[in-house]
């Protein structure tokens, strides 16, 4: 007696794994493509972005900030804070903030005073203090004329 056929395997097909090759390559070269295009700005119509070219800087000034020492207490005894910074101002505001020096070193001492010893040995201390001193600038000052604070000298102890 001799065994029948086997019967056919029903469902689909067995397919080889080329075809799933050939998406994940196609996938790929596309979202490579949309890529470039969306960054490049083609897509969206816009221009690639460029490095500024020294020609290309913004029109800004310096205003230094006097040196300001502030005596802290400490367990040991006294201990001195050395704050140098600069301000950079839109140059159209420079005189403006000169004009407000005054108060901005007021300002300094005020939160400078406050801070405790301790916290100005963790790390990071420069710019929580940085960040901090930056907002109350820009108070004093008035929105849009304070850009940033470049801290030049921060000596402890």
């Amino acid at each position: 007696m001799s065994e029948p056929d086997p019967p056919a395997a029903k469902g689909r097909p067995k397919r080889g794994i080329v075809p799933v090759l050939i998406g994940f390559v196609l996938a790929l070269f596309l979202g490579g493509a949309g890529f470039y295009l969306t960054y490049s700005g083609i897509l969206a119509g816009q221009a690639a972005p460029q490095a500024e070219s020294p020609n290309d800087l913004p029109d800004i000034a310096f205003v230094p900030i006097a040196p300001v020492t502030v005596s802290l207490p400490e367990a040991n005894g006294q201990g001195n804070l050395r704050f140098t910074a600069q301000i950079e101002v839109v140059r159209s505001h420079a005189a403006e903030v000169e004009a407000l020096m005054p108060r901005i070193v007021d300002v300094l001492n005020g939160y400078l005073r406050a801070v405790e010893p301790a916290s100005l040995q963790q790390v990071g201390a420069l710019a929580r203090v940085r960040a901090q001193l930056l907002r109350r600038i820009q108070i004093v000052t008035g929105e849009g004329r304070v850009r940033d604070l470049l801290v030049t000298e921060f000596i402890f102890g």
